[in-house]
């Protein structure tokens, strides 16, 4: 391939190569159809094998039972906080939400604008959302548990998911799905857009639990159920079908070249621990995030000033390496180490700051 440089873009981000290469491969010929993926009809035998075969391959590296189905939508994360209140929590009923930066912010918000009676139960609010709360204190009549699982902006992660005893937990993975093991039983929902850690922008996969089903709606506008997905196998109108075709073969690298979530947990491990051995033991540098809290998808940290680190970032780009700015709302500097960053890049960007700091310190 191209001459490729260090992404570390925190989305779109970075794939894997052997995926690129897949895609390029068969992009003017999809499977002997004369047909490019995105010319063939979504209701062709040969999309309905990839959409059922990224489906049963999330499944599978995810160990969810039968009583889950995959579905595939469009609107991205945020139209989830809209869909999950409007679908899931009845008029009568309230949830509970945990507030832990931006993303959980924003979903709260697009719950109360639809008038629905929400409860904050947990806030790490009152330090600048750099950690996850440990006391999250369940109404067992909730209709729901909202969480969002990692924090791109803030950096920081769920170490372990809360049990909310019978309640149903739902939680925005965008930017942590398939990177490690967890046990998805207490969940009744998951959704994730695909740009982080399941591949190019464009698909949502929400996964649901098939009783919370029942809830839905059927006033609701046809295009805002969950059921009219689930009913038509995600097939009700076009959907984004490059970007399910792109969720199918990073699933299939994920299971067949990686060897699943255990092994993909371990790599990302390994990545992260190697930024933040940078961080702690440098003066030089420092994380934002409090340790116990820590992601390993997205490493934020700072420099002594501003001015310091437009040099740093600088200097970073002119070496190859991208998308390491922070988020403008909070500024600094981020490097996002999802499922298709290699190592070498993760060591390339630890030797970098290695001889920066020994320039500028």
């Amino acid at each position: 391939m191209p001459r490729r440089i260090y992404n570390f873009n925190p989305g779109p981000a970075a794939l894997p190569p052997r995926v690129l290469e897949h895609i390029q491969a068969e992009f003017l010929d999809y499977k002997g159809s004369g047909m490019s993926i995105v010319e063939l009809s979504h209701r062709s035998k040969l999309f309905e094998e990839v959409i059922n075969d990224a489906a049963s391959r999330i499944k599978r590296l995810l160990g969810l039972r039968d009583d889950y189905q995959v579905l595939f939508l469009q609107g991205g994360a945020s139209l989830q906080f809209a869909m999950v209140p409007i679908n899931l929590l009845p008029a009568k009923r309230s949830a509970d939400y945990v507030n832990t930066g931006t993303w959980a912010t924003l979903a709260l918000e697009q719950a109360r604008r639809l008038g629905r009676t929400i409860r904050v139960v947990a806030s790490s609010e009152d330090r600048e959302f750099t950690y996850i709360p440990r006391d999250v204190a369940v109404d067992p009549a909730a209709a729901y548990l909202h969480i969002t699982s990692n924090n791109t902006i803030r950096g920081t992660q769920w170490q372990t998911f809360p049990n909310p005893l019978g309640v149903p937990a739902i939680a925005d993975m965008s930017s942590d799905i398939m990177s490690r093991v967890f046990a998805p039983e207490p969940f009744g929902l998951i959704y994730a857009g695909a740009q982080k850690n399941l591949g190019a922008a464009g698909v949502t996969v929400v996964i649901i639990r098939r009783d919370l089903l029942e809830r839905v709606p059927e006033d609701l506008p046809t295009m805002l159920q969950y059921s009219t997905y689930a009913k038509s196998n995600s097939l009700y109108n076009t959907p984004p079908c490059f970007a399910v075709y792109t969720v199918q073969l990073m699933m299939k690298w994920l299971e067949e070249e990686i060897g699943g979530l255990a092994n993909m947990g371990a790599t990302n491990r390994r990545k992260a621990i190697l930024l933040y051995e940078v961080l702690d033991r440098s003066g030089f540098y420092r994380g934002t995030a409090e340790k116990e809290s820590r992601s390993l998808m997205n490493v934020t940290f700072r420099l002594s000033s501003e001015s310091l680190e437009e040099i740093f970032l600088t200097e970073a780009s002119r070496q190859g390496f991208a998308g390491l700015r922070g988020h403008r709302s909070v500024r600094g500097c981020r490097a996002s180490l999802y499922n298709g960053v290699p190592l070498a890049a993760v060591e390339a960007l630890v030797s970098f700051m290695a001889e920066f700091e020994r320039k500028h310190g």
